[in-house]
């Protein structure tokens, strides 16, 4: 039988949090699978780091390179699909939506805050990826460069045009937890409602 919660209260959140919290001497209980669709209805996958929620709310974050095939696949179609497993607690969330690309053509300038926020949230070594070379291209050896012309990003400039933001907004999740052989599906309406129900794992 089901049940059903306002979106301030997302039933799986605290499920998620309480996770987070017991799996949280395990450095990689940060990084979650993200999977995408491409143009050609391949789907792809990657593993990415959780940047929190946005702003208290059930919102998930993600700091991405504009120049990655996920932003093509999101082009393609807005929707994509975490997975993320806890290993100490034997704890899967599959957390499923439409994601909002936010890169510094975003014309919402409160879009646009956030994104700085989770750029200036990053370490300078995290912030210096987006300025290697394109993903994807070949590589091409260069020469050695002298330390002195060696990439180097000012701590207090803004994001970089690589820098995107990715923020899903999460519509249904289907948690499964393997040591007591539980697992609940949330689904949330068009006007942000929370539904609950258990089914068979």
């Amino acid at each position: 039988m089901g049940s059903s919660s306002a979106a301030a209260s997302a039933p799986w959140k605290q499920l998620l949090l309480s996770s987070i919290q017991a799996n949280s001497r395990l450095k990689h209980s940060s990084y979650f699978q993200l999977a995408t669709v491409s143009s050609d209805g391949r789907p792809s996958n990657r593993t990415v780091v959780f940047r929190g929620f946005q702003d208290g709310s059930d919102k998930i974050m993600i700091n991405t390179d504009t120049r990655s095939r996920k932003i093509d696949d999101l082009k393609h179609s807005s929707f994509a699909e975490i997975c993320w497993y806890f290993t100490e607690t034997w704890e899967q969330f599959r957390i499923s939506g439409p994601v909002d690309v936010i890169d510094g053509t975003n014309p919402d300038p409160l879009k646009l805050e956030q994104r700085e926020k989770s750029w200036f949230a990053s370490s300078v070594n995290s912030r210096l990826q987006y300025m290697a070379p394109t993903p994807r291209l070949p590589v091409i050896e260069p020469p050695p460069l002298p330390p002195s012309q060696t990439p180097s990003l000012d701590p207090s400039i803004g994001p970089v045009d690589a820098f995107c933001l990715l923020v899903l907004h999460p519509d249904q999740v289907d948690y499964l937890n393997l040591k007591s052989n539980e697992r609940l599906m949330f689904t949330s309406d068009i006007n942000k409602l929370w539904t609950s129900e258990k089914v068979n794992p």
